[in-house]
């Protein structure tokens, strides 16, 4: 675990033990923490061994629960209170991505930024709008917030990777289906799938189709 800039971060160094060529950062879900995502590293590290993982507590607390953090608050779902507060996250995020590529001297064409139900809400509205151009984004159980914006020349296109559960009762699998179309409507390569039975979680399907997705755009 370490500090930077005030985040608190979890890491997960290359399995090769050498200098990291790639890198995927990991958003957790609201009212969890960094250590959430970061149990997965060791799995994902067995097919992504030059990469490092880093997986930050959100940068405020969680403002529904006595423990865990947030990107923002979901006390007020309607959207245009939730693109709100997306957008006074995603500055925050885009600086801690520039800090973690400076740190590990990796590229931006070798991030990838995975994220969990708001953590995936975060990766699909900073990915595609970060001033450099990413390698992508892996979004488990998640929705697409700033649908309206994603034709801008500000816009990279970078390969999305969504998974949902037929069966989520937190982040309704519509929501799955509402970003695909968004994003295949503005020209994204979108790739992925909606898991039967799957409730708001991640399962070992899930795991290795996302760890291919990875793969396939850091190596």
């Amino acid at each position: 675990m370490t500090m930077n800039d005030n985040w608190t971060t979890y890491d997960h160094a290359p399995a090769s033990g050498g200098k990291p060529k790639s890198m995927v950062i990991m958003l957790h879900g609201l009212g969890s923490n960094g250590q959430d995502l970061i149990s997965l590293a060791p799995y994902l590290a067995q097919s992504l061994p030059d990469t490092i993982f880093v997986s930050p507590d959100a940068p405020f607390p969680c403002d529904m629960a006595p423990f865990g953090y947030q990107w923002f608050s979901l006390q007020d779902r309607t959207p245009s209170v939730m693109l709100s507060g997306v957008q006074r996250a995603a500055p925050l995020l885009d600086s801690y991505i520039t800090t973690m590529m400076e740190k590990y001297d990796v590229p931006a064409n070798k991030v990838a930024l995975l994220g969990f139900s708001q953590g995936t809400m975060m990766s699909l509205f900073v990915g595609p709008r970060f001033p450099e151009t990413l390698a992508g984004v892996l979004g488990y159980s998640g929705a697409l917030i700033g649908s309206n914006s994603l034709n801008g020349s500000d816009i990279n296109k970078i390969p999305v990777h969504l998974i949902h559960g037929d069966a989520d009762d937190v982040v309704p699998v519509d929501r799955f289906f509402d970003a695909e179309k968004a994003l295949k409507d503005n020209n994204f390569a979108v790739s992925g799938g909606v898991t039967k039975g799957l409730t708001h979680s991640i399962d070992e399907k899930g795991v290795a189709d996302g760890t291919a997705f990875l793969r396939s755009i850091l190596y």
